[in-house]
């Protein structure tokens, strides 16, 4: 125990009654919580069975269950519990009522149902992953907050017809006699209210439950971990609100704020010791976050001392960016460290396609931690490409039934009714409607146009000249969205066109691309983690790196352009905060002047960080 410093010492000795451990970034929380569980058994003689730990993730607790079992070599009749919430919720349901695995309802049968709904609803969407996305989110929201559906506002949809699409969705499920991973919560909830009984048999038999990551819990899994817990509340739970990042998935870092509320006689420990970052990291996190007005006051030192000071760059824009950020990596490797120990920390993953080009144009090895995407798949880019193959000669009907009215020409489907579109055809058929004909005359010669422009200029005809940006903000407008995210694409794609004369050597290089992207892919599903991780901010919480980078930090992209409220802005900042204490010993953070043709501000995190 000498090894402990006195917060950790604190959680580990902890027996009875509720306590929260605040845990600092890299403050050795794992480690406390796996001792803590030793101290239980062997001097506290608690029995083993009678443990539940609980965390977010199955690689949490398969984690804290090997860590457990390398370091406790005593041989156990019966084993404390390890398992997220939704397995442990899932047990029980299974004891209770007889579910076994064939009654999950997977989350690609969940996107599935979504999407059949949407498609019955004829809603109008350009980006049908986003929308069914979108809508999956809210109805999880909707369950773990508690929430009555009829006070539910969406955002996605609109009220009504998100109400239609919940009811209905709900429907489907249970005719099945199925249940998803949030009706798991629901369902339990459900069950331990009713049941008195078989929530007194939990109660006898998880007698000390500890939770980790304990910012993250929502507020159905809070109040079934308090029902747990009763009567004796030995409830210990540890985390850190300055790393609370999930609300779009319903976390609520109030929980942890108020908890002391719910416990009067909750004991505190603070691990204050940051075993990951070097002081400058550490007191430049600091200096961020104390700006977050609902918080617990921390004080934390760093274990490592004084190493590289943070730099912070102002670049012209993206392409100095990515050309600096490179030459580091670079450097850093020279320098013996591997590029596995090296990570990009993006706000948003869209913004990481053009470091990923650069990266692969000088066969420098990387991965991405999230979904790979490929830029030129995005529905907005999908219009250009269409409106060059059209010019080109392409004349499949589905081709042309997606561009006749992107901008709205007013011109109905039912005239594009042959496989093979001749405009020309069309024209003969409208007799009168000479508007119309005007209208495809018009199209006519934009398309010829186009097979006379180089790519670049073609991209920027068909949004100003035929008119597809002003379709996209009226495609915003209606959709409550912020047409500034479809420009950037638009702008990230003419870019990168710039430098082709034709058409076909375009053409050639994205098919290039493509392949290399799916060879990434594939070896994110192997689990090759080899190469500089590309990751955004949600994605990189929980890990460390030797060196990090944090691009774009400019106004809008971090804090990113939909942070309005002030809590809003303090998720923002601590999502910012996470992507900081990734680092151990080397963190550079950028800032662009200009990104696609527009002038940016510098974020205000920049100056929060600096010292005075």
């Amino acid at each position: 125990m000498s090894r402990f410093n006195k917060g950790q010492l604190d959680a580990i000795h902890h027996v009875n009654g509720p306590m929260l451990a605040l845990a600092g970034p890299g403050s050795g929380k794992t480690t406390s919580m796996v001792h803590r569980i030793m101290y239980l058994i062997d001097e506290a003689k608690v029995r083993p069975e009678n443990i539940l730990v609980i965390t977010f993730t199955r690689a949490s607790a398969s984690e804290m269950q090997e860590r457990f079992y390398s370091l406790y070599k005593r041989k156990l009749k019966r084993r404390p519990t390890f398992g997220t919430f939704h397995s442990v919720f899932f047990y029980i349901l299974k004891v209770a009522y007889g579910y076994d695995s064939g009654n999950i309802f997977s989350e690609e049968n969940k996107y599935a149902l979504v999407k059949e709904l949407i498609v019955k609803k004829q809603l109008e969407y350009d980006d049908e992953e986003e929308v069914i996305s979108d809508i999956i989110g809210e109805i999880s929201l909707v369950k773990g907050d508690m929430i009555d559906v009829d006070n539910f506002y969406s955002q996605t949809v609109g009220e009504e017809i998100f109400r239609e699409i919940y009811r209905e969705y709900n429907e489907t499920v249970s005719r099945n006699s199925k249940l998803d991973f949030d009706d798991m919560m629901v369902y339990c909830y459900d069950l331990l209210t009713k049941r008195p009984d078989i929530l007194a048999s939990l109660q006898n038999r998880y007698k000390y439950i500890l939770v980790d990551e304990f910012q993250d819990i929502n507020k159905l899994q809070y109040e079934i971990t308090k029902l747990l817990a009763k009567p004796d509340n030995n409830l210990f739970v540890v985390g850190d609100d300055d790393q609370s990042i999930y609300g779009f998935r319903g976390a609520r870092p109030e929980i942890m704020l108020k908890f002391k509320e719910d416990y009067p006689d909750v004991k505190m420990t603070l691990l204050d010791v940051n075993y990951r970052c070097n002081s400058n990291i550490v007191e430049g996190s600091a200096r961020l976050i104390k700006n977050n007005s609902s918080r617990y006051e921390k004080a934390l030192v760093s274990f490592l001392g004084y190493e590289e000071p943070i730099y912070i760059h102002h670049m012209k824009n993206r392409s100095e960016e990515n050309g600096h950020i490179l030459d580091m990596i670079r450097k850093y490797h020279e320098q013996g460290i591997p590029y596995n120990a090296i990570s990009v920390i993006y706000r948003t993953n869209a913004q990481a396609g053009s470091l990923a080009h650069r990266l692969l144009e000088f066969n420098v090895p990387f991965y991405t931690r999230d979904k790979v995407t490929c830029i030129y798949d995005h529905f907005a880019v999908r219009t250009i490409f269409d409106y060059i193959n059209a010019a080109l000669g392409n004349r499949d009907r589905a081709l042309f039934l997606r561009i006749i009215n992107k901008p709205n020409r007013y011109i109905s489907r039912d005239l594009l009714d042959e496989k093979e579109i001749s405009l020309d055809r069309i024209k003969d058929k409208l007799g009168r409607k000479d508007w119309i004909a005007d209208r495809l005359t018009q199209l006519s010669y934009d398309l010829e146009l186009l097979t006379k422009l180089k790519p670049y200029a073609a991209v920027n005809f068909i949004r100003k000249s035929i008119g597809y940006d002003e379709y996209l903000s009226e495609y915003a407008t209606y959709r409550h969205l912020n047409v500034d995210e479809f420009y950037d694409v638009l702008d990230e794609v003419a870019e990168a066109s710039r430098q082709y004369k034709t058409y076909e050597d375009w053409f050639a290089s994205i098919a290039v691309y493509r392949e290399e992207l799916l060879a990434h892919s594939r070896a994110n599903v192997k689990e090759e983690k080899r190469g500089v991780a590309i990751t955004t901010m949600h994605s990189a919480k929980g890990l460390e790196y030797d060196v990090v980078f944090i691009p774009e930090a400019n106004e809008g992209l971090s804090p990113y352009k939909k942070a309005v409220l002030s809590t809003d802005i303090e998720e923002e900042r601590r999502m910012f905060y996470v992507a900081m204490t990734r680092a151990r010993h080397h963190l550079h953070i950028y800032e662009v002047k200009n990104y696609y043709n527009r002038e940016l501000e510098p974020s205000r995190f920049l100056a929060e960080v600096s010292e005075e």
